[in-house]
């Protein structure tokens, strides 16, 4: 299955906080959008990798995404290494988006950077002709995407661009609300039975919505998701930036 884009993540949920509003964008343009999950989260304080599994497939079903695979390479010690490169080159090869997401280059949570670098770089190799990946027995063509988009996270970086959300914000919350066990459902009995945690209270989903708001703003967008590159894009004229 080729994909218009695949959007890469560290734990499930990144995706869906960070640039849902811009897949859910794509997808009604009537682009393929797949989700590649590094870990299983297993060391968040609320929920179990088996509870995240089930509310990560429920969130692409919602979404509309045509794939979504997780890769379990260990929630918060997975390593930049050969086998987790080649493991990432594999989905690159298998689904060939045009557009790769990653996480932001750097952030408040040490996989989040660890990813990103390890991602962009699995996007180069893939490419290598000499670099041999095989899936159900039969070798890979090389791919490389045509870019990398790192979507901001936690931390207010500066975005190099900023995609409209607007129409999509409210689906946006749904998709995030899909967690169930992680985040602000008080009437849930996941959320009752859990910890309290930095992001499982209503001023969070009210800071993320904020957040949208903030680079929204100076595009004149009602909501935003704020994106960096990891190679400066190149444009045909100034009214492809209009």
């Amino acid at each position: 299955m080729k994909l218009d884009i695949l959007a890469f993540a560290a734990h499930p949920d990144d995706v869906e906080l960070a640039c849902s509003g811009t897949l859910l964008k794509h997808i009604g343009m009537g682009k393929k959008v797949g989700l590649i999950d590094l870990t299983r989260g297993e060391l968040g304080t609320r929920g179990t990798a088996e509870i995240r599994d089930k509310e990560a497939a429920a969130s692409a079903k919602l979404m509309g995404a045509s794939a979504r695979e997780n890769l379990d390479l260990g929630d918060g010690f997975f390593e930049h290494s050969k086998e987790n490169t080649l493991k990432i080159i594999r989905m690159i090869r298998k689904y060939q988006p045009e557009i790769v997401l990653a996480n932001s280059i750097t952030d408040r949570h040490p996989d989040h950077g660890r990813a990103a670098k390890l991602v962009n770089e699995a996007c180069f190799y893939s490419g290598l002709q000499k670099i041999v990946t095989e899936d159900k027995n039969e070798r890979q063509m090389k791919w490389r995407p045509k870019a990398v988009y790192h979507y901001i996270q936690d931390r207010n970086l500066v975005p190099d661009f900023v995609v409209d959300i607007t129409p999509y914000i409210e689906k946006k919350q749904e998709l995030i609300l899909a967690f169930r066990s992680q985040f602000y459902l008080p009437d849930s009995d996941e959320y009752k039975n859990e910890l309290q945690t930095p992001i499982s209270g209503k001023v969070f989903l009210d800071f993320l919505k904020a957040k949208a708001a903030t680079y929204g703003r100076d595009a004149g967008f009602e909501y935003a998701e704020g994106f960096n590159v990891a190679r400066i894009p190149g444009v045909n004229s100034f009214f492809d930036l209009v």
